[in-house]
């Protein structure tokens, strides 16, 4: 597909604005705290807005829908269960502690509610799947700008290789994200994720709605799709058993490894977007921000996991057409012969080719991988005209910025503040912690072109993200949940739980393998005793594994060590600190009644998608 003018105009003003809005802010960057916390300045609904941003990463927007269509509606679990009840608990339970205790990262909190030892390795921790997070992005953006072909004509002209293109396209996104945190640090990150929020509405609600039109409704989709796989229209039917749904996890797996252990571990746990709820003007504002989020929240599966739908379940190409444009006149070629990725694809999702080599990749049974990833890139080409297309371009590629940005922004944070200030460098000026973070940004960036390479290997982004956060998020949820609601828990037992339950996490992926993987990168490394029937399910079961071994290993090793003195856990834990006091007048303005509306909200999606 070429681009045309209108499309490049739309994609280039979109790079300029946010550019603009680094090099706008850079002026009021004059402390360590503007950098990195905003100021705690910002509104609710600034931060609400950029706390559904970070997560609008390409997990969310290119994830969601790669898991659309390998696993149906299923992956509307990931919001139902996975993400409204645990925003819906950071906001009423655990942000008053967040907010309260001043701390400037989720580390730091650690610290105060355990000791250094604890802060530390959760600080490290945290950077290196920050790195992976921000890596994911990276890789999401270079397949869609290799996929359209945009780099083509210029590595013709210059005589390099094509396969150069997939470094060439993650070295500028880098290079543009780099830019504007550098200049504008957290405040510039939250008002790009604000704008970026937008342009992902605009761009993805009519691809939805044409894409519906055309296969005849809701009805037409469940038509398609279950033409291909009647188990894909459901979300709750099969459950039951591993083997009577697509995602190979039951009950058990799914409400205890995804709703509880997974979801509450990434948005109650994880600063990536803790910290812009933390950037409010006061108590109260923090408390809202998750709550706003999740209404928009839940409303994003229409948005994002659809499209996986409708790519999967429109016919196979058995014809490839090339769009050209010379000197105002449009030109279509189309031959009648598909495209090794078309002929070995299923719907509009294409065979899965390595984008450095250029060869296919195959399962352990020999079998063409599908590339998930491509199926809301390849809807968009397939659905949108010129123009159109540029603005849903520029949405894909404002998704892979937010979340690059908020992960970079959360690296930069924790590495000045948990690592450097704590350990290598105390007691340095502010204006030095603050040269500190500018170049963490670039050393996180750097780290996070490393790792994107490793995203190659996986047919679906959103499986690799829970591999990375069942080995980080779900053993601290376990952490935390002890450390604020049980006063027992000592920092001894903190350490020893969370390294026993990260062990835990690589223990289990050694010794187990999703069904047609090979060892390595997707388990089995130590030796195979247990198959998954999926990616999901392993990540689920190991997530169980973290959480359960961090729980029982803290509570035991906390019996057998000295508690520190209540009076030092005020506002640190539960029974200990007075609940915030209200400053609104009616009961309907309060956080908690707006907590019920969308608890209510999250039920009501649960049944329309039953």
């Amino acid at each position: 597909m070429q681009l045309t003018f209108v499309d490049w105009l739309i994609m280039l003003l979109y790079f300029v604005f946010v550019l603009g809005i680094g090099f706008a802010l850079k002026r009021y960057m004059k402390t360590s705290k503007d950098f990195f916390q905003a100021g705690r300045a910002l509104p609710a609904w600034i931060c609400g807005l950029a706390f559904i941003s970070a997560n609008l990463g390409a997990q969310e927007v290119i994830g969601m829908g790669a898991s659309g269509a390998k696993y149906g509606l299923e992956t509307a679990h990931f919001y139902g269960i996975g993400a409204i009840p645990a925003m819906i608990f950071v906001g009423i339970f655990m942000m008053p502690f967040y907010y309260g205790s001043k701390a400037r990262s989720v580390p730091e909190f650690l610290r105060m509610r355990f000791d250094e030892k604890t802060r530390a390795l959760n600080a490290c921790s945290f950077a290196v799947m920050t790195v992976f997070s921000s890596g994911i992005s990276m890789y999401a953006m270079a397949r869609l700008i290799q996929a359209l072909h945009v780099f083509d004509g210029l590595f013709r002209s210059l005589g390099w290789a094509p396969e150069g293109i997939f470094t060439f396209s993650i070295v500028m996104s880098a290079v543009i994200v780099l830019l504007y945190i550098f200049l504008g640090g957290l405040t510039s990150a939250i008002y790009n994720e604000v704008l970026q929020f937008f342009l992902i509405i605009a761009g993805f609600l009519p691809l939805v709605l044409l894409g519906l039109k055309n296969v005849g409704g809701w009805n037409g989709l469940r038509t398609a799709v279950s033409a291909v796989d009647p188990r894909m229209m459901h979300q709750w039917r099969g459950v039951m058993h591993s083997s009577t749904n697509n995602m190979g996890i039951e009950i058990i797996g799914l409400g205890m490894g995804l709703g509880f252990v997974l979801g509450s571990g990434y948005w109650c746990t994880d600063f990536l977007v803790i910290q812009t709820a933390m950037a409010s003007k006061n108590m109260e504002s923090a408390r809202r921000v998750p709550l706003i989020a999740a209404v928009p929240k839940m409303v994003f599966p229409f948005l994002v996991i659809l499209p996986g739908l409708l790519a999967i379940s429109l016919p196979t190409p058995h014809a490839t057409t090339i769009v050209r444009n010379e000197n105002g006149v449009i030109y279509h070629e189309t031959s009648n012969i598909p495209t090794r990725e078309q002929a070995e694809g299923r719907g509009l999702i294409p065979a899965k080719i390595n984008p450095v080599t250029g060869k296919a990749m195959l399962d352990a049974s020999g079998k063409p991988l599908l590339d998930y990833d491509m199926a809301t890139p390849n809807l968009l080409l397939h659905y949108f005209p010129t123009g159109i297309l540029g603005l849903g371009l520029t949405a894909l590629m404002a998704s892979f910025m937010s979340g690059m940005a908020g992960n970079v922004t959360a690296f930069n944070t924790v590495f000045t503040y948990d690592l450097y200030q704590s350990y290598i460098h105390k007691g340095a000026t502010d204006r030095h912690y603050l040269a500190v973070g500018r170049w963490a940004t670039v050393g996180g960036i750097l780290l996070s072109i490393g790792t994107a390479y490793a995203a190659i290997n996986f047919n679906n982004i959103m499986d690799t993200l829970q591999l990375v956060f069942s080995f980080v998020n779900a053993p601290l949820f376990a952490t935390f949940l002890l450390g604020m609601f049980w006063k027992r828990t000592t920092g001894h037992a903190a350490f020893t739980g969370l390294i026993s339950g990260t062990l835990a996490a690589m223990l289990h992926h050694g010794l187990t393998l999703p069904i047609e993987a090979h060892p390595g990168i997707h388990g089995g490394w130590l030796t195979v005793v247990h198959h998954y029937p999926s990616d999901m399910a392993q990540n689920f079961w190991g997530a169980i594994f973290a959480f359960s071994t961090n729980f029982i290993v803290t509570v035991i090793v906390s019996l057998f060590t000295k508690p520190r003195p209540e009076a030092e856990l005020v506002g640190l834990v539960h029974s200990l600190t007075p609940m915030p006091p209200r400053t609104h007048d009616r009961w309907w303005k309060s956080p908690e009644a707006l907590a019920v509306a969308v608890l209510l909200g999250a039920v009501a999606v649960n049944i329309f998608f039953f």
